[in-house]
């Protein structure tokens, strides 16, 4: 007669190699979140713009997510469109471009991020530099007089005021503020009543740009759910309302005046959009809490210094851009020392 078998006891202690970090999120359920914190963002693009904002950025995300089906399939890799980051890209990418730009050129756009920026480096968490922002990047050098040909919003005027001022019919509030302090005609007053349409989002500019409180209702949403952190777009949008303030142009730093112009720069194009969804990409942003205080503080000093003394009246973009190439230094010299370890005496 055979004698049952016995199971071999389960092991006391579980071996596996570090790191030993577990946690319920994908990249699949990131992604959603932040396309979920885009919405308030794209419905206020839609009641400003109407559904030329509604065509634009769905040419940009088929276009994205078709770009890096096609490429999977071309190079024999595994389908990566079903974790949404081709899609956030594509939503990211629309949020950056005027609502009349031509379809092709929205389409090309996306091709570039998908293509050149992200997967010719290896896909997701692989590349360089933001691919949104490289596309637009990339669009701003090829098309120049397309991408900053802005129109009103349905419902307001290009500068957010209803009265008329000199030179403003036509100007965006960045460009305005730019030519104002260019001609000697600038006064801060001029400025007070258009915080609440940058506020709300019935200025002209790019798609998703424009309305600072959907930005922000989207902004606490990855906030609460830990996708990103406050070190990164605080530091940014801080560094930029601060020197705006230092440096107002009045001459004082204790007016009123003297703080309409820093609340103007920081609702004013994209610097929120930019501090929250793009400048706080996990990808390209580095990963010490010091790297990201100084990753944002750099976004910020180098806005700052486009707008004032650059040929842009935004540098929103280019400021991320040019910091996405400093990530690897700040990941390296922002680490934090090992527990127990001393340093060298000389």
């Amino acid at each position: 007669m055979n004698e049952p078998v016995s199971e071999s006891p389960q092991p006391l202690l579980h071996l596996s190699t570090p790191p030993h970090i577990r946690q319920s999120e994908s990249v699949h359920t990131i992604m959603l979140s932040v396309i979920i914190a885009l919405i308030p963002a794209f419905v206020a693009s839609m009641v400003f713009f109407g559904m030329r904002a509604l065509a634009l950025t769905l040419v940009c995300t088929a276009a994205a997510v078709g770009t890096e089906a096609l490429l999977c399939i071309l190079f024999r890799k595994q389908l990566s469109t079903s974790d949404l980051s081709a899609v956030v890209t594509g939503l990211l990418f629309a949020f950056t471009l005027p609502a009349h730009l031509p379809f092709w050129m929205g389409a090309a756009g996306s091709v570039f991020a998908i293509a050149v920026v992200k997967m010719a480096f290896g896909g997701l968490g692989n590349n360089l530099v933001n691919p949104a922002l490289a596309a637009r990047a990339f669009l701003m050098v090829s098309f120049p007089a397309a991408m900053t040909s802005f129109t009103a919003p349905a419902h307001g005027t290009m500068f957010g005021l209803s009265r008329a001022l000199d030179g403003v019919t036509e100007a965006t509030p960045l460009v305005y503020f730019k030519n104002a302090l260019a001609t000697g005609n600038f006064h801060p007053l001029d400025l007070q009543d258009a915080i609440g349409s940058l506020l709300v989002g019935n200025v002209g500019g790019s798609l998703g740009a424009t309305s600072g409180i959907a930005i922000l209702l989207g902004a606490i949403f990855l906030l609460y759910k830990g996708i990103i952190r406050f070190r990164t777009p605080f530091s940014f949008i801080g560094s930029i309302f601060l020197l705006s303030w230092i440096f107002n142009g009045t001459g004082d730093v204790l007016s009123t005046e003297a703080f309409i112009v820093p609340l103007y720069q920081v609702f004013g194009g994209g610097v929120m959009l930019g501090a929250f969804f793009l400048a706080a990409d996990p990808v390209t942003s580095p990963m010490t809490p010091w790297g990201r205080i100084l990753f944002g503080i750099g976004c910020g000093v180098i806005t700052f210094l486009i707008r004032k003394y650059g040929g842009y009246a935004d540098g929103v973009c280019w400021a991320i851009l040019l910091m996405n190439f400093c990530v690897p230094i700040l990941d390296r010299y922002c680490r934090p020392r090992p527990y127990g370890e001393r340093k060298k005496r000389e």
